[in-house]
């Protein structure tokens, strides 16, 4: 009997060349009844080089035309599908530890609440977001509370677990450390629960 395949749409914000977007397609699940997919829907990043990588690493010339690779204050979420998965790693570049953590006071540390407004516009199912380890001192703590506040919040409210991940716990060759905040959308009543390391 031939596998029935259900696909759920994806997007992102700050996509750069498609780190996140391969992770995801490249996934898939079995639940017993079919097997469970992810298919890129649209794209958004300002730097022309990641958006061309995008392209041809995710799209492979088929809907070349979901890349939208503009400053992500001109671009008219109204004119986007909705999808079923929303993902963005926000600018780090406020929160990072190596910068002069401006936090909300800088340029780039609001530039998450276009992601809010994705999950209040369109009510995806989940949504994932990253971010530098660095967040969770940033304005003395009180940035990375308001945004958890803001993810939890938006759209029909979401169960947000965030974890700070290190890389090198799950046998990554490298010492990278990154917030990781999953939600799923509180009517569907799961929790995302954090992997095991394997240490």
């Amino acid at each position: 009997m031939k596998s029935v395949v259900k696909y759920y749409t994806i997007g992102e914000f700050f996509s750069g060349p498609g780190g996140l977007a391969l992770g995801a397609i490249s996934s898939a699940s079995n639940n017993g009844k079919e097997t469970l997919k992810i298919k890129h829907e649209w794209a958004n990043d300002y730097d022309n080089d990641s958006c061309l990588t995008f392209k041809h690493n995710i799209c492979k010339n088929d809907k070349i035309d979901s890349v939208i690779c503009c400053d992500i204050r001109k671009l008219d979420i109204t004119k986007l599908r909705p999808v079923d998965i929303f993902a963005y790693g926000f600018p780090c570049n406020d929160f990072s530890i190596v910068g002069e953590q401006k936090g909300f006071n800088g340029d780039f540390g609001p530039l998450y609440k276009y992601g809010v407004a994705i999950l209040d516009t369109m009510k995806p199912k989940v949504f994932v977001a990253e971010n530098v380890g660095g967040i969770a001192s940033s304005n003395e703590g009180t940035a990375f509370k308001k945004i958890l506040w803001d993810l939890s919040s938006a759209g029909n409210g979401y169960n947000v677990t965030a974890h700070l991940y290190k890389a090198e716990d799950y046998g990554v060759p490298q010492t990278r450390h990154r917030y990781i905040i999953v939600g799923f959308d509180k009517k569907l009543g799961v929790e995302f629960k954090v992997p095991k390391t394997n240490t």
